[in-house]
């Protein structure tokens, strides 16, 4: 599949399913509107898409909504293809995107080298 088209169907669902999660419409408890998409990767064929999700709420909070849009993805999907004329909508699969919490630590692992570089450097032990 051409590449630009599959980048702009990748968009196009990261965009309706937000929508989706932020006008409340999936009633899951499990998701709420400090979910997060982070990426969407389709398949060549868009018989398949995975749904990266992030929330600010922790990991535990992001592992809860990763359940809960799973479970209701069927739903997902049927509002989707009615949103998203396609001859065939792609199935969902959410997961846990801990990308955000990872570069974070990384962060924080460059802050303190640099910090203890900087206190060698000055003789500071």
């Amino acid at each position: 599949m051409n590449e630009i088209r599959l980048k702009r169907v990748e968009s196009l669902i990261r965009d309706k399913v937000s929508s989706l999660i932020m006008m409340g419409e999936v009633k899951d408890p499990r998701v709420d509107s400090t979910v997060t998409l982070t990426r969407v990767k389709a398949a060549g064929d868009l018989a398949s898409a995975r749904v990266w999700v992030s929330s600010f709420g922790g990991e535990e909070a992001t592992r809860r909504a990763v359940k809960g849009l799973n479970n209701a993805a069927g739903f997902i999907q049927s509002r989707l293809g009615k949103e998203i004329h396609m001859r065939n909508t792609p199935k969902l699969y959410f997961s846990a995107d801990n990308s955000i919490r990872e570069g974070l630590a990384v962060n924080q692992l460059i802050d303190e080298a640099v910090s203890s570089n900087l206190n060698e450097t000055n003789g500071v032990k």
